[in-house]
């Protein structure tokens, strides 16, 4: 493989497309049902610690990187051939549209409203009522940030294969 901005770009993206996710299946396959089987106070308590762990520059870098590093391979891709274009380019607006736009206006509001609530002071029934408005619409979104990261993760490794 040549080393060209056009290469090093798709790779770093693959990889931190992959990366993403790798976590967002993870975290939907093994996290959330295991947690899920928890009491109220637990299940809020466990999500809200793992959301503000989460929060690192690590993470910020991975993730943030995995798009701005997309955008950088779409331009730099463009003229290897049609097909490897458009597959690149489809793959970074799936990630895009599933991944990032999704997490930053469905799961993040949710998070929010999780981290802001004091547990301990709140009653069984204040637990609930929370667990209610929180569990299934993150879960949800969650569900489009697997499929969306998986498919565009999969799409850039046909890409990077089809040059």
């Amino acid at each position: 493989m040549e080393i060209t901005l056009s290469n090093l770009s798709l790779f770093a993206t693959v990889l931190l497309v992959g990366l993403v996710a790798g976590l967002c299946f993870t975290w939907g396959n093994a996290v959330t049902p295991g947690i899920g089987q928890l009491d109220d106070l637990s299940y809020l308590s466990a999500f809200q610690q793992m959301n503000r762990s989460i929060l690192n520059p690590t993470f910020y870098g991975v993730f943030m990187g995995s798009l701005l590093v997309g955008i950088v391979a779409v331009f730099t891709n463009k003229g290897v051939s049609p097909t490897h274009f458009w597959m690149v380019l489809t793959a970074v607006l799936i990630y895009f549209f599933g991944v990032i736009l999704v997490t930053v206006f469905g799961n993040v509001p949710l998070n929010e409203l999780l981290d802001k609530t004091d547990l301990a002071q709140s009653s069984t029934e204040q637990l609930s009522a929370l667990r209610k408005r929180f569990e299934q619409p993150w879960n949800r979104f969650h569900t489009i940030r697997v499929v969306t990261g998986t498919i565009a993760f999969a799409l850039l490794i046909i890409a990077s294969s089809n040059k």
